[in-house]
């Protein structure tokens, strides 16, 4: 283990982040997403979610989830003209990386057509974290596609994967050149199932057969990418942020509940990187949930503690996932995403520090973990939830000039990592 000389177990050269991406910060997007909001926001309004009517805070979040405005993403945080003081920001919570996205729909709005606007302003917003030290992790695919690709199918039909190929090396030539890693796709499970399976996000669908579809699309799309990227820069780091889970039997000694768990923990979390393990260089994982399952593949999961979305929260849980896809795959990890929807920043701290302990844990047992990125920087828009959710280190005071206030759990997290990294 490359445990420096101090009273640190983690290395000298961890990546300490956080996340955002483009679709949920930038600002006046136009892609499929955004079409959907404005289609769906007045629906969403008048037949909120019902489970939100449980939460805990459903008076405080009522006002949001009943007003159609909560769910257009609009100007987002306007992270696109903000982003230098933005990254002023990142350096004082002493954050040495930052995971960012790439809009698909800015560079490419045309089948064909390159926006060298769009594309210089990347390069700046690059160059500008590079300038103040700052290591940039480029996503290439958070969920949002150009209308036109929306259009012709999207990932439903193989043929259109040379689309994605094309706007991959196009990424590829424009900025492999100054980064060492790359995502190429983010949580390619939820997407699936989300949009196919469940039909809750664009383009609704509740179709087996085109989720699967999607599924191994998106698996396919990824290895094609690889090794467009490796061939432009053969140095570049390369994998995916899948969100795992921490699936457990809720009955651990019953048989039918441990067959429901280990099928979960299959399907869920391991049937994507099986499907590109040939062609990721690190095993990139976004945790925010430990599950209960029944033999009837039924979640039932813990009533409290939970966070503002009513999630169950059990951050320890970072611990056995790490060391299972460690044992899995024997490939560095990074923690893509991790973090907690927490408007009056109750359980930020103790998520992080669990978090922390979790990581420690593991890099003692051998595991190679080579980041941390925290969901998020700044609030943002949370897809079919909207504003409300709040899983910003950064509150955004969107009702006053996106005015920024850095919240304490982020304080205390900078001084975390300060100390971390204190030579004793």
């Amino acid at each position: 283990m490359n445990k420096d000389k101090n009273n640190n177990i983690f290395r000298s050269d961890f990546m300490w982040g956080a996340s955002t991406a483009s679709h949920q910060v930038e600002g006046r997007t136009i892609n499929q997403w955004s079409l959907w909001e404005l289609e769906n926001a007045h629906r969403l309004a008048k037949h909120p979610d019902p489970k939100l009517k449980k939460l805990k805070n459903w008076n405080e979040i009522k006002k949001y989830a009943e007003n159609p405005n909560n769910y257009v993403s609009g100007e987002g945080v306007d992270h696109y003209h903000k982003f230098k003081s933005d990254f002023d920001l990142i350096k004082d919570l002493n954050l040495n990386s930052f995971r960012f996205g790439i809009e698909w729909s800015r560079i490419e709005p045309n089948q064909g057509e390159w926006n060298q606007v769009e594309i210089d302003h990347y390069h700046e917003y690059i160059d500008e974290l590079l300038k103040r030290g700052i290591k940039p992790i480029l996503n290439i695919w958070h969920w949002t596609i150009p209308i036109w690709f929306s259009d012709i199918g999207g990932f439903t039909k193989s043929k259109n994967l040379k689309y994605f190929e094309e706007f991959t090396r196009k990424i590829g030539q424009e900025y492999a050149n100054k980064i060492d890693y790359i995502i190429t796709i983010n949580e390619p499970n939820v997407y699936a199932s989300c949009s196919y399976l469940t039909g809750t996000w664009p383009p609704q669908k509740k179709n087996i057969y085109l989720f699967a579809k999607v599924f191994w699309n998106l698996s396919r799309a990824h290895n094609k990418a690889y090794k467009i990227l490796k061939e432009i820069n053969p140095k570049l780091q390369i994998g995916v942020a899948n969100q795992v889970a921490n699936i457990q039997a809720k009955r651990p000694h019953d048989i039918f509940d441990e067959l429901s768990t280990k099928w979960m923990r299959y399907f869920w979390n391991w049937w994507f990187y099986q499907r590109i393990n040939k062609y990721q260089d690190f095993v990139g994982m976004n945790y925010y949930f430990t599950d209960y399952y029944t033999g009837r593949i039924r979640k039932i999961n813990p009533e409290v503690p939970t966070n503002d979305l009513g999630w169950y929260m059990e951050p320890e849980g970072l611990y056995p996932i790490i060391l299972r896809a460690w044992t899995r795959f024997k490939k560095p990890i990074i923690i893509t995403e991790n973090g907690v929807a927490d408007a009056g920043d109750i359980y930020r701290k103790w998520w992080i520090e669990e978090s922390i302990i979790a990581m420690e844990r593991a890099i003692s047992e051998g595991v190679d973990l080579k980041g941390y990125f925290h969901w998020s920087l700044l609030d943002n828009f949370e897809w079919s939830s909207g504003w409300w959710p709040k899983f910003g280190l950064v509150e955004v005071d969107r009702e006053n000039k996106m005015k920024r206030k850095v919240r304490p759990s982020a304080k205390w997290f900078a001084e975390r990592i300060k100390n971390l990294n204190k030579i004793i």
